[in-house]
């Protein structure tokens, strides 16, 4: 144990891999043979005195992402290490109402579209590609090609219908328009795998992306030669980075050294607070679109936490 440990906190800081094994291959550039990627199960609950699983629904391979649907409460998609996007309807507690089969290998990344004039699904794979989807039709409106590694990010500006960015093992985040089925910007990051990206929902230039290198940066997309931000603190790979949805230049980030750390990029000392209430991986991190101060995040060590750090409550 102590040598598989040693292992992975070494490959934690380079980024690099010790080998790859089909469906072995954890974000963040290291390979635990024995390690469960993924859950097959997905279920919701209901907050509230009983904290009561209310639905829950199984598929046959590992789920790596959810997302749920923009115009009905009850529909959401996952995406699993089989290739596939599978739609439910938590009003019927059954199979999935479709499942969509493309990619060829792994979907890590899914994100439903947030403009009101539009209802589609964006989904990014260990293939290289991305995929398009209307979620009314059985197959994917477009492909994108041009990423050179695994894509573990895909998502949706809330600002400008059509429009999504990706982040790859290739180091790069890229801009792309369904419009053009083509690349609108590729910028290069980071010297290291981006394992998420996010956009600022009050400045439609504004994006952040973490990666391996243990670093978070900001990027204009008017001028992408240098970021206008770079968050330093974290000691391993970066998994899941997310901007407030109330406050313009807060934003949180996760990470697989157990900890969720907030930041104020506007400010001379940036790190607002460092939460460490895990024992392994923090994977899982959303800020919640009710309330300004509640987050809830999740981890390796089975456990779902949700919260309201102290930072939040006084974010100025």
């Amino acid at each position: 144990k102590f040598c598989v440990d040693a292992c992975i906190l070494r490959t934690l800081r380079t980024g690099r891999r010790l080998a790859r094994f089909k469906k072995k291959h954890i974000p963040g550039s290291f390979v635990l043979k024995e390690c469960r990627l993924g859950f097959t199960e997905i279920s919701l609950y209901t907050r509230g005195k009983s904290h009561g699983k209310t639905t829950s629904f199984d598929w046959n391979d590992g789920l790596f992402d959810v997302t749920w649907s923009e115009n009905n409460e009850h529909v959401l998609v996952t995406c699993s290490g089989d290739g596939s996007l599978q739609l439910w309807d938590t009003a019927k507690a059954t199979g999935p109402l479709q499942v969509y089969k493309e990619h060829t290998q792994e979907v890590y990344s899914v994100d439903w579209s947030q403009t009101r004039d539009e209802q589609l699904v964006v989904s990014g794979s260990w293939d290289q590609t991305v995929k398009v989807w209307d979620p009314t039709v059985g197959n994917s409106l477009c492909t994108f090609r041009g990423h050179e590694s695994v894509i573990y990010s895909t998502i949706w500006s809330p600002h400008i219908p059509g429009c999504f960015a990706s982040a790859s093992g290739d180091q790069t985040l890229r801009i792309w328009d369904v419009k053009t089925t083509g690349v609108r910007i590729v910028i290069p990051a980071h010297q290291a795998e981006i394992l998420s990206c996010d956009w600022c929902k009050y400045n439609e230039n504004l994006l952040v992306t973490g990666a391996v290198d243990c670093s978070l940066r900001g990027w204009d997309l008017r001028n992408v030669r240098q970021p206008v931000f770079e968050l330093l603190g974290h000691t391993y790979a970066i998994r899941r980075v997310k901007f407030s949805p109330f406050h313009a230049s807060v934003l949180a980030s996760c990470s697989y050294d157990f900890t969720v750390r907030f930041w104020n990029f506007s400010k001379p000392d940036p790190l607002l607070e460092t939460v460490e209430h895990h024992t392994e991986f923090t994977c899982g991190l959303d800020l919640s679109l009710q309330s300004p101060t509640e987050v809830a995040d999740c981890s390796w060590d089975e456990t779902v936490k949700i919260y309201n750090p102290v930072c939040l409550a006084v974010p100025g």
